[in-house]
Formats: C-alpha cells, sequence, structure tokens
C-alpha cells in the first residue's frame, strides 16, 4: 500500500502535482491520464527519481525520504521509453541490475529467452532496436524481491507476442503477492490484467475512479 500525505511536485514555480492525501491499495492498479497530466512524473515520484515536498510511505512504515535504501529496494521501474548507453550490453545491465537488487541473473536470463532477445545478449545495446531496448526494460523491472513493480506504458513499442508474456508475468507476480502501478493509453481487457483499481491523474492530483 502507497500513502501520499501532503505531497507537492514543483518545476520553479509551477505545480505539476499536489496531492493532500490519498492511498493506493495493494494489487494491480491502471494509473490513466491525459498527455502531460503528471503519471510519468507520479511514477517518477515514486521511484526515487523526482525529488518531491510531502510523504509517501510504503506499508505505513517506510518513507524515501526517511529510509531511502530500504524503500528503493522494494521498488522497481520500467520508464516508457527507456535509454541506455549504447556501449553496453544487456549482459552488463542484467548483472548490474542484479547486483544492486539481489536478483538471479538466471531468472532474468530466462525471461529474456521467453521475450526473444535472449540471442543478443552480448551484443551492444546500440544494435538493438526500440522494441529489443523495451523488452530489456521490462525484463530488468522483475530484477529481484519486489513489493511494488512501477511499469510505464509498457504494452507500447513490443510486438504481440511480447505483451502476451508480460501480461502473464505479471499475473503470476500479483498472485505472489507483488503490487504493480500501470500506465497504459491502450485497452487493457480484463482477461490480460484484472485491474483492482483503477485511477485517474487530473487537474494536477489523483482520482479513483472504479
Amino acid at each position: 500500500m502507497l500513502r501520499f500525505e501532503n505531497v507537492q511536485k514543483l518545476y520553479g514555480n509551477f505545480l505539476a502535482l499536489d496531492i493532500p492525501s490519498f492511498t493506493i491499495n495493494n494489487g494491480l492498479v491502471w494509473l490513466k491520464g491525459e498527455n502531460g497530466s503528471g503519471k510519468t512524473t507520479l511514477l517518477k515520484m515514486i521511484a526515487g527519481l523526482h525529488p518531491f515536498k510531502g510523504t509517501i510511505l510504503l506499508n505505513d512504515n517506510l518513507t524515501i525520504k526517511n529510509q531511502r535504501q530500504q524503500f528503493l529496494s522494494l521498488v522497481n521501474y520500467a520508464e516508457a521509453e527507456p535509454l541506455y548507453p549504447s556501449f553496453l550490453t544487456a549482459r552488463d545491465l542484467v548483472k548490474l541490475y542484479c547486483h544492486a537488487k539481489k536478483g538471479d541473473i538466471q531468472h532474468t536470463q530466462r525471461l529474456l529467452q521467453q521475450l526473444h532477445i535472449y540471442d543478443d545478449y552480448k551484443k551492444p545495446l546500440g544494435a538493438y532496436s526500440s522494441g529489443m531496448i523495451k523488452k530489456l526494460s521490462l525484463a530488468l523491472a522483475f530484477t529481484g524481491n519486489p513489493q511494488l513493480i512501477l511499469l510505464d506504458e509498457p504494452l507500447i513499442t513490443i510486438d504481440a507476442d511480447a505483451v502476451n508474456v508480460i501480461c502473464a508475468v505479471i499475473q503470476q507476480h500479483v498472485e505472489k503477492g507483488v503490487s504493480f502501478i500501470i500506465t497504459s493509453h491502450q485497452a487493457v481487457e480484463q482477461y490480460q490484467l484484472p485491474f483492482n483499481q483503477v485511477l485517474l491523474v487530473a487537474n494536477r492530483t489523483i482520482i479513483n475512479i472504479n
């Protein structure tokens, strides 16, 4: 569970988000909103990539400001349009992520095989297509033992088979007690991802719409 208390995000003098009090439940959460509404900003705040005013609590006892390392060890994030240095390989990133998140390299390798990019495991990322980069980013988001995984537009760029793989992996993790906050402009069928909470980012805040 995530709880927001007096959370504000400003860019200079511009107030981008203002969340006086809000709770996001455990489970599978769909975060909707128009382009520019603040969805990505919100995810990056939770992921520790954007500073903000106020408090975000995980499980009612961890805050990103007071227990940053412990908080971030439990939260994984995949960007909508990931960028990595072109000279690195997938193997480099898998080793780095698994070291940082105390993950199982073989587990990540198996997911890369399911996504049909393991044959390029040792190639520099500069040789990857945008879809291959996206698949790698999504595989890395499942590294370690997170309690919360943030996925920003996970279903764009990748092929239909990869969408099915990712949806199945998400559901497997939900069954194990992992929570997700997912943004998607695409319509998602209930059989693919059975969301238990749907939220809308609008008017600089979060609204529960289900």
